[in-house]
């Protein structure tokens, strides 16, 4: 039974999504943009009025669907209006379970949002793998598959961590299925279980590989949402559960640099852009360990900032390669006179990841690298700044300059089908491109939603040092970047990442199933063959001509001299009455004086 009437943002997701296939098609364009916004607004309606909702009893347990407070909120507020974004962008694409897919998607998202118990945490957690995975299918080329397997396998694997933890954490508390800090400073197998279970969502290297490679190979309209709202909602996971485990600072930091890395030597755009998310991912990751107040304000600053600007940029190039079928640097160039109005988004987002001041990574990011310098946490806080210049480099300059600028390396089918995309994608980059600008330049719409606004408050982004800093390196990056833009110039090659070692490991076992395995099994069934199967069938064919020749000989025979006797006593009867009572009176008297005289 349900403890209060309240109106859960997923749920308005789902069935929202059920009821699509189902409506004419003139009313299908209104209504997917009526949806996600109801859903924003239910969020909006939740301003101011924190607690529990949604508690239903399940068997023994209390089910909590509704926890709302200040980090569940900025999260659900950057989710929601993120769903409007990416479908409004998609508004052109006509296959109502893309949609579908899309917003169960979200739903899984708001619905680990808002849990308060793992029980719902994991139900919505899966509900996200499966649900998404349709994104990378729906894309329909050779590839999808494969891709879609391997995304689903690496999921489900970090899903079964999740639950192997939940269940050690159940059996070691008594019950406890509550869905808050867990205790970093003692932790136990089940903690880690726990955090393995989220960090791989959020793409911590070695368990990293399925990003690049599915949201690479996305839809165009899927791979906008993909970009948001996975690896984000581990972070709340994270920040919800795991604030100030120390282990979480150096695989931040290790995450920052190594995307960083790999998005330099891409040359698939979106493949870029994915590697890049692994590196922004680690910044908020990096803050969850950090645990100061300070670091969760920039945690979520950093998440909600990253959701519009990538999401921006993931629309940018994913409308290249919705009009002219690329989307590798190798194949494009000089696109800025076909496509003047996705270039300008495109730079606007890139400016923003790259923290340039009044675009919105200026005022988030460096709230994270406040917080390392503010616990003496040197080291991390000057490998972060270190990797804002990598970014610059990659997606600051990188994507706009051999897209739209440099060489032109367009076929002729290339050029002659580039153009800006259609109304509703260039709709929702201005929408996004707008709130980048808006969030860099007006910071307290941001810093007014954050888990602790008082400290937000005391939080300036625009100081002298930070100005300065900040335009140093933007310099500095930009001068080694067109110094060195011959060595950085797109060739069609592959980059091995670490998924190498579990693709090298898979086609090992492969081998080792069909080769010695299968030596082993074909031993066996010959040994079992000649040692047991020969034996039993000669034992068996034994039998088989005794029961022919021996039981059956005795039951037949037996038969023969019953039926023979019959026949003879067949023919003693006569047929007339009188006889056979003679014969009968006969035989008693004989029997009679044979028994007195015996």
């Amino acid at each position: 039974m349900i403890t209060d009437f309240w109106l859960h943002p997923a749920l308005i997701l789902i069935v929202g999504a059920f009821i699509l296939p189902f409506l004419p098609k003139w009313l299908k364009r209104p209504y997917l943009v009526m949806v996600p916004t109801l859903a924003f607004l239910a969020v909006l309606s939740m301003q101011g009025q924190h607690g529990t909702f949604g508690v239903v009893r399940f068997l023994d347990w209390y089910l909590t669907f509704g926890r709302v407070d200040g980090l569940s909120m900025v999260f659900a507020y950057i989710m929601t209006l993120m769903c409007i974004i990416g479908t409004i962008y998609g508004l052109h694409v006509e296959e109502d379970f893309q949609h579908v897919a899309a917003w169960l998607y979200v739903a899984g998202s708001l619905g680990v949002i808002f849990c308060g118990d793992y029980l719902v945490l994991f139900l919505f957690w899966e509900l996200m793998a499966f649900a998404s995975v349709f994104l990378v299918w729906f894309r329909r080329r050779p590839e999808s598959l494969a891709v879609g397997y391997r995304y689903l396998l690496v999921h489900t694997a970090g899903g079964l961590a999740l639950l192997a933890g939940l269940i050690l954490r159940y059996q070691a508390t008594g019950g406890d299925l509550s869905f808050g800090p867990i205790g970093v400073g003692s932790p136990s197998l089940s903690t880690y279980l726990i955090m393995i279970g989220f960090l791989l969502n959020a793409a911590v290297p070695p368990f990293h590989a399925w990003l690049p490679d599915a949201y690479g190979e996305a839809t165009v309209s899927g791979a906008v949402f993909m970009c948001a709202f996975t690896t984000k909602t581990a972070v709340y996971a994270l920040a919800r559960a795991f604030a100030g485990m120390e282990i979480l600072v150096p695989l931040g930091v290790c995450m920052a640099l190594y995307g960083v890395v790999y998005a330099v030597l891409e040359n698939d755009a979106r493949r870029l852009l994915a590697y890049h998310i692994i590196s922004q991912v680690g910044y908020m990751v990096a803050g969850v360990g950090i645990g100061t107040e300070l670091a969760i304000n920039g945690t979520c600053a950093h998440a909600f900032a990253h959701i519009l600007y990538k999401g921006l940029l993931f629309m940018g190039c994913g409308s290249v390669l919705h009009m002219t079928g690329k989307s590798k640097f190798s194949e494009l160039g000089g696109l800025y006179k076909k496509m003047p109005m996705a270039f300008v988004f495109t730079m606007i987002g890139g400016l923003s990841i790259s923290a340039f001041p009044l675009f919105s990574g200026f005022v988030s990011k460096a709230m994270i690298v406040a917080a390392g310098f503010e616990v003496h946490n040197y080291w991390a806080a000057f490998l972060l700044t270190l990797a804002s210049a990598g970014t610059f480099l990659h997606t600051g300059l990188k994507v706009p300059y051999f897209i739209w600028f440099g060489k032109n390396n367009c076929s002729r089918e290339t050029w002659d089908k580039a153009a800006d995309p259609p109304w509703n994608m260039q709709l929702g980059m201005a929408i996004a491109a707008f709130l980048c600008i808006l969030i860099g330049s007006y910071t307290p719409y941001l810093y007014n939603m954050l888990p602790y606004p008082q400290v937000a408050a005391g939080y300036h982004p625009y100081t002298t040092y930070h100005l300065s800093e900040t335009l140093q390196i933007l310099l500095f990056t930009a001068l080694g970047f067109f110094l060195l833009i011959k060595k950085l110039a797109p060739e069609p090659t592959i980059s091995i990442d670490l998924d190498w070692f579990y693709r090298m490991g898979g086609r090992g076992f492969f081998w080792l199933a069909r080769k010695p395995i299968q030596w082993a099994d074909s031993c066996v069934s010959e040994g079992y063959r000649y040692v047991g199967l020969i034996p039993l069938m000669t034992t068996a064919r034994f039998w088989s001509w005794f029961d022919w020749h021996a039981i059956d000989g005795v039951v037949d025979g037996l038969a023969k001299t019953v039926r023979g006797i019959g026949g003879l006593v067949r023919r003693a009867q006569s047929g007339q009455l009188q006889y056979n009572i003679f014969y009968a009176v006969s035989f008693v008297a004989v029997a009679l004086v044979l028994y007195v005289f015996a």
